[in-house]
């Protein structure tokens, strides 16, 4: 019973004595007389010996009536003292004990001991391959790492790891109230989780606790970080903090760190590239400069000056220089296939199971990548903008799904990952850029649920939309010209543009956006932001979306969300995800445009589209003799048993092409990063 409470530590006594006191109330009678250990043992009286400080005093007042024993706990020869004890209510005092011993099996039971800091955690390798077991890339945290006392780490780098992580580091004791309400409210207010953790709890999670996200894991590190501010000194514990803490990848510690993003000694940062470190650890999946949005690190770079401001460390003038310091990254040689499908599927892993065990936990990942397939897209997308970059294109993406199942075939989110000339790595396949002419599907789709034809007859002749409080909307076609009363089917066909405009306005924005969401357009939030031009590709998408939403018209109206992972095992083998599908046949219907039957898989499809109205749609976009008006009947479209469309956006920064049968669905897009427009061009 002793080493039962001894082993609770001070914190903890304090809050059990003012609980214990409050339950039992406790009253202490006046001392007597000094006497003799052999004369106190014949009394009947509880007697206590009194210790030689106030704390022991009251921790014996406490433990001494639990004991229900007359002899006394600890021994103090000097200064012997008797007081008389009255003890009330034993049934809570029964209830109160075997509380404090839920609270040590809960919380103190196996608690690591705050000296296990100086001990290396053990780091294992995460693996991620494709469909068919094919490694795409090695997730692994160096051993190797090479520590540097604080003195040795710039002061910038310090103050800037502090501003952003944990101002009131050398104020608070291991946790920091504010802090913690803070994030809370910020929680609760912005329905965004945000953390309240210290640079001392983020140590004691990183290096003595598993990254659970559970109450009693956060109780842990909350005792944890008390214990080690009473062990370590704030120099120390920042200093095991900054050789620990990991900044993406295989870089841990602030001098991997520099080593990796910058090929020099930590020693040697300039304030900007301090600046840009010290926002990694928070997540280094998402600031990563190397990672699928690097425009991310830059503003992240910036937050962390302006903390660093506010903070006083420095002045304006010396962040508004930095912020505007043009850094140079080290080239990365890493052995990687699909860098932009890798990236994309490492940073949703980090979201779910948090960056250190997507790091450090040896997870066994498979994909729905097919790295054949993905190869062969690769080179596709590298050969043809090559062809076309005398039209001033200088870049290309292409995904390739499996509508059936949303499985992800390939991802190429540019021409080329690794050359950083035109931010390779930025992956367009997941960017918002504005889709052309390639949503109208989508609006003409609407149009045949509210009672509209192939055949009915829109008339292409000019019109004018006028709106108070916006300026006049005539819209033209592509080729400046109006062609009279053309069919619905002709109008999407040939993709003229007045057509489907008024076709727009007899749907309603607010109507087509809303029908637009249910296939997947999640990108458009508020109508009031659009008007007519919607339908020429007046709203940016990604190109993922509209994977999703042409899916459906491949699946016959059911829309089946995308799924880049297959399962995920932790180091054990324990199984942590699985996506599992029915399996089914789709039969091949009369008249149906597809190739042949193909095999598919139910996988929780959710019918969101009339599968006539999904028919009719396919069956237009791939009538060769309904485009063949605007693109003749040899065009590069015609592609047997396949249904595509084209998309180009007035400002000529953006060409797609979308195409599918019920097997396969390929979205390409051709343009520049930097939105520079092309030269005259069509798909």
């Amino acid at each position: 019973m002793r080493k039962f409470f001894v082993s609770l530590g001070r914190p903890l006594y304090l809050l059990l004595y003012f609980l214990f006191s409050k339950l039992t109330k406790l009253t202490l009678s006046a001392p007597t007389k000094i006497v003799s250990r052999r004369k106190k043992l014949r009394r009947k009286e509880v007697v206590v010996y009194k210790a030689p400080t106030p704390y022991l005093k009251n921790f014996l007042k406490f433990i001494y009536p639990l004991t229900r024993f007359h002899i006394p706990i600890l021994k103090f020869p000097k200064l012997k003292i008797i007081w008389k004890l009255k003890i009330e209510n034993w049934k809570l005092i029964c209830v109160f004990v075997i509380c404090a011993i839920g609270i040590y099996l809960y919380i103190f039971k196996g608690l690591p001991s705050p000296s296990a800091l100086t001990t290396q955690p053990v780091a294992l390798t995460t693996h991620i391959r494709d469909r068919n077991g094919r490694e795409l890339y090695k997730i692994y945290a160096s051993q190797n790492r090479t520590l540097v006392k604080l003195n040795d780490i710039p002061l910038q780098l310090r103050q800037a790891v502090i501003a952003i992580e944990d101002a009131e580091f050398y104020q608070h004791s291991g946790f920091s109230l504010k802090g913690i309400l803070r994030a809370s409210w910020k929680t609760l207010t912005s329905q965004q989780v945000e953390g309240g953790s210290t640079i001392t709890q983020q140590l004691v999670k990183t290096a003595l606790l598993s990254p659970e996200r559970t109450l009693r894991r956060k109780i842990r590190e909350l005792v944890l970080s008390i214990l080690v501010e009473t062990r370590y000194s704030k120099d120390q514990i920042l200093e095991m903090y900054l050789n620990r803490v990991g900044f993406g990848g295989t870089a841990y510690g602030v001098e991997e760190a520099s080593q990796t993003y910058f090929r020099k000694s930590v020693k040697d940062l300039t304030l900007s590239q301090a600046a840009l470190l010290a926002g990694l650890p928070a997540s280094p999946t998402t600031y990563s400069p190397y990672g699928a949005h690097p425009e991310l690190a830059q503003s992240r770079q910036k937050e962390v000056l302006r903390r660093m401001v506010s903070e006083g460390f420095i002045t304006f003038g010396q962040a508004n220089a930095a912020s505007g310091e043009d850094l140079q990254f080290a080239p990365q040689t890493i052995d990687i296939a699909a860098p932009h499908f890798v990236m994309y599927v490492k940073e949703i892993l980090a979201k779910k199971y948090g960056s250190q065990i997507v790091d450090q936990g040896g997870l066994e990942v498979i994909t729905s990548l097919d790295l054949a397939i993905q190869k062969e897209t690769q080179m596709a997308v590298s050969e043809e903008v090559a062809k076309v970059s005398y039209l001033r294109i200088g870049n290309g993406a292409a995904v390739v799904t499996n509508p059936q199942t949303g499985e992800i075939l390939a991802m190429v989110g540019s021409k080329n990952y690794f050359d950083p000339s035109f931010d390779g790595n930025f992956n367009v396949t997941t960017a918002l850029r504005q889709p052309g002419s390639s949503i109208k599907p989508l609006n003409y789709a609407l149009a045949l649920t509210r009672g509209f034809t192939p055949a009915s007859v829109i008339d292409d002749s000019p019109i004018t939309y006028k709106t108070p409080g916006t300026a006049n909307y005539s819209p033209v076609n592509y080729d400046g010209k109006f062609h009279g009363k053309v069919t619905l089917r002709t109008a999407l066909g040939s993709s003229y543009n007045i057509p489907a405009v008024k076709i727009l306005a007899a749907n309603g924005v607010s109507t087509f956006i809303e029908f637009a969401r249910k296939l997947g357009i999640s990108s458009w939030v508020d109508p009031s932001n659009y008007g007519l031009s919607l339908t020429l590709g007046g709203g940016e998408v990604t190109m993922l979306d509209m994977a999703t939403a042409y899916g459906v018209l491949a699946n016959s109206g059911s829309r089946v969300d995308l799924h880049p992972i297959l399962s995920v095992h932790d180091s054990t083998g324990k199984l942590l995800e699985e996506f599992r599908c029915k399996p089914s046949t789709w039969h091949l219907a009369p008249g149906t445009y597809a190739a042949d039957a193909v095999e598919i898989t139910d996988c929780d499809s959710t019918p969101v589209l009339d599968p006539k109205v999904a028919y009719l749609i396919s069956n237009i976009l791939s009538d060769n003799s309904a485009r063949a008006p605007a693109f003749g009947f040899s065009s590069d479209l015609n592609v047997p048993n396949v249904a595509v469309k084209t998309g180009t956006t007035n400002n000529l920064r953006d060409n797609w092409t979308i195409g599918y049968y019920p097997g396969r669905l390929v979205g390409v897009w051709v343009g520049n990063n930097n939105n520079t427009p092309m030269s005259y061009v069509a798909s």
